[in-house]
């Protein structure tokens, strides 16, 4: 396998994308917002990172910058293996003083294991981590988890930060789900999906049926619901709905 010192020596910054990758900082800077909007973040915490459609390339919120100081020059740019690309400092590749988010390596991990991810998310929203805490999955008893999740929102081994342990427990929990969302055990949740824009989605909606479901628990036992409805929503909403 080649090694990211390797990978890295062999990435150049084609002149031609520098438009993409503008485009692609303004969209993950501005995605952040989302975050602090819905609460899903406190402080610093959590980042949206987004894949360079083409390229071995992924745009990621530098680490510990205030959510209301982020600017889009800010965000880092980086090869699928969290390495800083070369050229990456000054003009339209960024502050060389920034480094990339503590969970680069996972989000890195997931784009070089999952060719169809363009978006990943993390966060620290309450009910859902509350969820991971317990080491337990969230089950499917709405049918917005059906449409959305279409089932059970599992949960994800522990792993500790720094490298890409984590990154490999999200592949191998999410590799054989239709979930877009892992609770990583004792961590908060992930979420994956085509583009940066749908891996927040499946965070809102992640944290939204967390707080539910926990709610619902409160007042007794939730009613399951049977695969096949699971399925056939799932289907109906993946789909047929919207425009």
């Amino acid at each position: 396998m080649t090694t990211a010192k390797e990978h890295l020596s062999a990435t150049a910054i084609p002149a031609d994308i520098a438009e993409i990758v503008a485009r692609i900082r303004e969209e993950v800077c501005a995605l952040h917002a989302e975050l602090t909007r819905y609460e899903l973040v406190v402080w610093t915490a959590g980042n949206v990172s987004a894949r360079v459609p083409g390229h071995n390339l992924m745009v990621i919120k530098p680490s510990g910058v205030s959510y209301q100081d982020l600017t889009p020059e800010q965000m880092v740019v980086t090869d699928l293996y969290g390495t800083p690309v070369p050229g990456n400092s000054g003009g339209e590749w960024g502050n060389p003083a920034l480094s990339p988010s503590s969970d680069t390596a996972a989000h890195a991990y997931v784009y070089r294991h999952m060719p169809e991810v363009g978006g990943v998310v993390h966060t620290h929203s309450t009910y859902a981590t509350a969820w991971a805490a317990r080491g337990e999955a969230i089950p499917c008893v709405l049918t917005m988890m059906s449409d959305e999740f279409g089932g059970s929102i599992p949960v994800g081994p522990f792993a500790l930060i720094g490298d890409d342990s984590i990154g490999h427990g999200i592949v191998e929990t999410l590799k054989n789900s239709n979930s877009p969302a892992v609770l990583m055990q004792n961590h908060g949740p992930f979420t994956i999906g085509k583009d940066a824009g749908s891996a927040v989605k499946a965070a809102v909606m992640c944290e939204e049926v967390a707080r539910t479901v926990h709610i619902s628990r409160q007042l007794g036992e939730p009613v399951p619901i049977d695969q096949g409805h699971i399925d056939s929503l799932y289907a109906r909403y993946q789909n047929v709905y919207g425009q």
